[in-house]
């Protein structure tokens, strides 16, 4: 291979640990991961970042650009600025509050068109499942998508209507046909409609009206649902800790089960959310520290696969005072990693953690085997980070078209220097380059 990169740290991290290193770089994909002082073959530039860290590319598998149809909340040219800006290099959108929907191949052709043109980094889609769309879930999922979202419980737009039991069952038939995987909002509504519901400021009414045995019994009949039909399922934002022995269970059985949790259930806690705050509400909702440390103990034993961000954005006035009217969403795409690594740093954990949780698992959960890894063979997608770097949380530095976040004011470890996609530097500094992002289609495609 002709290398025309040599990027060069201290501290390179790849699946082997950390290391000094010299990465070659070729045609923007890792042509291999050099002693640190390896000669620069002819030709190739020597771009040295000295002490900071360089990790493989963070991916997101869960953000909802919402772009067509709701672009005035996010859209493809902020969102795709705000991930580079934050380290991350590939994002799969989830297919709801786009209008119209990612239900079926026109819809996704539609969102892909939008995309094209605007992506500062790489794209992939999730397809959605509804009530009446079993016979599209085929079509799309040739077409190139990475599976399919669906709700157990309202979604909070009407054109995404939630799954019964019965249309669950009927559309995870259907999925584990093709050996595809059913990602899912998993809270009960005869829990949530049975939970005390009070309109207002205070965030306890709020937190009491999405309950834990919400999530605990959608996750139960999840698991009782992918072990009858041999389905792949993974659990989206897990915020109720007490699911983790369920679910602990069901992998040790075999169940082909995975779950996600997210920066805002990892790094905030309800004790600190002020009444009237509700840039923090979010469904399920942020709980008690208890359950925090809970949370982060099952991602040191693996039952949390990955972390990501569930960025769902929305315009500022939907943000009112009322906690049962608010839209429920955190913006969090541009701050996933340092909150994170803050948070993880603080705990005793690694930044060799923090890409197991953030860039390889989400990689392997959506079969993207060029991403996740420094090492040969993958693309050269890497954020340099430096980790003993401070920062505060300023919402004007965001590139979030709405700059409304729940991290205001806080001080964070972890500085992104520089992002790069395949090669390319696409974030220097908060400086962004014009878009280079690729649509991304599922790579085991017929």
């Amino acid at each position: 291979m002709d290398v025309n990169l040599v990027l060069r740290s201290t501290r390179v991290i790849t699946p082997e640990g950390t290391r000094a290193a010299s990465i070659a770089v070729s045609g923007g994909t890792i042509a291999g991961v050099l002693p640190y002082d390896a000669e620069v073959p002819a030709g190739a530039r020597l771009e040295d970042v000295g002490d900071d860290v360089v990790l493989p590319g963070l991916v997101d598998t869960h953000v909802h650009v919402n772009d067509p149809g709701r672009t005035e909340w996010e859209g493809f040219w902020t969102a795709t600025r705000a991930a580079a800006a934050g380290g991350i290099t590939t994002l799969l959108d989830m297919p709801l509050n786009s209008l119209p929907p990612t239900t079926t191949v026109d819809h996704l052709r539609i969102k892909q068109d939008v995309a094209r043109t605007k992506a500062h980094i790489d794209v992939g889609f999730w397809g959605g499942a509804l009530p009446d769309n079993v016979k599209d879930l085929r079509p799309l999922y040739d077409a190139g998508v990475f599976g399919f979202k669906c709700f157990l419980s309202p979604s909070g737009v009407d054109e995404f209507p939630e799954l019964d039991q019965e249309q669950l069952a009927a559309s995870l038939a259907e999925i584990a046909g093709f050996d595809g995987l059913m990602i899912v909002h998993a809270e009960d509504p005869h829990h949530l409609a049975a939970a005390p519901q009070k309109k207002g400021e205070k965030y306890a009414d709020f937190l009491a009206s999405r309950p834990r045995d919400a999530e605990n019994t959608a996750i139960e009949n999840l698991i009782n649902q992918a072990r009858r039909l041999n389905a792949r399922v993974h659990v989206l934002h897990l915020s109720s800790s007490d699911a983790l022995p369920l679910i602990r269970a069901a992998k040790a059985e075999g169940v082909k089960i995975t779950v996600e949790s997210c920066p805002h259930f990892l790094t905030l806690t309800a004790e600190e959310v002020p009444d009237g705050a509700t840039e923090f509400k979010c469904c399920p909702p942020i709980r008690e520290a208890s359950n925090q440390d809970a949370l982060w103990e099952g991602l040191a034993d693996g039952t949390i696969d990955c972390i990501v961000s569930d960025h769902s954005p929305s315009t500022a006035d939907l943000k009112t005072p009322d906690f049962a009217s608010a839209w429920g969403g955190i913006s969090s795409l541009q701050l996933g990693l340092p909150a994170i690594w803050t948070e993880a740093r603080r705990r005793g954990r690694t930044l060799e953690d923090v890409v197991r949780w953030m860039s390889a698992g989400p990689a392997r959960l959506a079969g993207l085997d060029s991403k996740g890894a420094i090492e040969a063979g993958r693309d050269a997608d890497f954020a340099v980070v430096d980790p003993e770097a401070t920062f505060t949380v300023d919402p004007a530095d965001l590139e979030h078209r709405n700059r409304v976040t729940a991290y205001a004011g806080k001080t964070l470890h972890g500085v992104v220097t520089s992002t790069w996609l395949r090669g390319e530097r696409i974030a220097d500094r908060g400086t962004l380059a014009e878009p280079t992002g690729r649509l991304l289609e599922r790579t085991n495609r017929p």
